[in-house]
């Protein structure tokens, strides 16, 4: 079963592992504007195969209901995408929350299209999923990321020294969450 979300300019949506050719181009031409925002690279990230499997494993955490991946889509055009959403380590029960991931392509920085995008899919988080809870957590020097947070009601919680292992180094984030308003 496929997600489609759709927003003013924008449409999210979940894919499948025949369409990993778009995905390895998204990545190859965003090498380097992604290098300071992820992990490493794996040996063989760029490759078809890679991603097909990595689609794959991704489609089989979906229907497990442990991860939510969109791949963000112009509105009007396009076969590319310019950006991805993640919400990863969903957990039910007492919980009911998930972590929250997120970037856009070089070329399509500073349009807005990641604050449309997040509060899409965050809405659908809240009402579709029926999750109470989304996390994120952003390294300190990452401004228009923080922005992007605050502006959608985020609320700082806290800093996590060495958090992740962001190319190739331990990085400290700022954790942000937000609860669900129909919770309150």
């Amino acid at each position: 079963m496929q997600t489609l979300i759709n927003t003013k300019r924008l449409i999210l949506r979940t894919l499948r592992s025949t369409e990993a050719a778009a995905i390895l181009n998204y990545y190859r031409t965003n090498k380097d504007h992604f290098r300071y925002s992820m992990p490493s690279f794996d040996r063989d990230f760029f490759s078809v195969e890679y991603h097909r499997k990595l689609m794959d494993d991704q489609q089989k955490l979906m229907e497990e209901g442990r991860n939510l991946k969109l791949w963000i889509f112009h509105r009007h055009g396009g076969d590319e995408p310019i950006g991805d959403i993640s919400f990863s380590n969903i957990v039910r029960g007492a919980l009911q929350s998930c972590f929250v991931g997120y970037k856009v392509g070089r070329e399509y920085v500073g349009n807005g299209y990641v604050t449309e995008a997040l509060q899409g899919a965050i809405h659908y988080a809240f009402n579709d999923m029926r999750l109470h809870r989304v996390e994120a957590n952003i390294i300190p020097t990452n401004v228009a990321s923080i922005r992007v947070v605050e502006k959608l009601g985020f609320i700082q919680e806290g800093y996590s020294p060495a958090y992740l292992k962001i190319n190739g180094r331990w990085e400290g984030h700022v954790r942000f969450a937000k609860i669900n308003p129909a919770d309150l």
